[in-house]
């Protein structure tokens, strides 16, 4: 049987400049995105997990890694998320984790979660207080017209 390969994302504190980029890539093969901030990887391992630890065992002395994630989603629709923590930060969220009767990895999730729904009801409050000033000056059939429009052009990037 083979052993599967996983495509992990590689974020970095940092651009690259390509001497480094080069010498990291003689390590293992990396495609970079166009200021080498973003970098990717096939790794060959059972799991997304032991990828992830073979990547930054491999590449950790020749790059400023944050962030490794696996590149899809798996079976259960999640991705892998390995950051890698000063030792003060590790100790903290160890003790923290204990103290909730958790595993490290487990207080994480759970936080990480609670995050993003915080964020999520943010920004559905947002869009909602903007969409109440527009209506207070606008029709409804307007303002469906203008995001109907707004739609149909080429995607912007969000200004917030």
């Amino acid at each position: 049987m083979t052993m599967p390969h996983h495509a992990l994302e590689i974020m970095l504190t940092r651009p690259l400049p390509p001497a480094s980029l080069h010498r990291a890539a003689r390590v293992l093969p990396l495609a970079a995105n166009h200021d080498a901030t973003r970098l990717m990887a096939l790794v060959e391992a059972k799991t997304a997990h032991r990828a992830a630890r073979r990547l930054r065992h491999r590449l950790g002395a020749w790059l400023p890694i944050d962030v490794i994630t696996t590149h899809y989603p798996d079976a259960d629709h999640t991705v892998l998320l390995n950051v890698a923590f000063p030792p003060a930060t590790h100790v903290f969220l160890k003790a923290q984790a204990r103290r909730a009767h958790q595993t490290p990895e487990r207080f994480m999730e759970l936080a990480l979660h609670r995050a993003l729904a915080q964020h999520a009801d943010q920004e559905i409050d947002r869009l909602d207080q903007a969409v109440r000033e527009l209506l207070a000056r606008t029709t409804p059939a307007y303002l469906i017209s203008a995001v109907g429009h707004a739609l149909t052009r080429l995607p912007e990037r969000p200004t917030s």
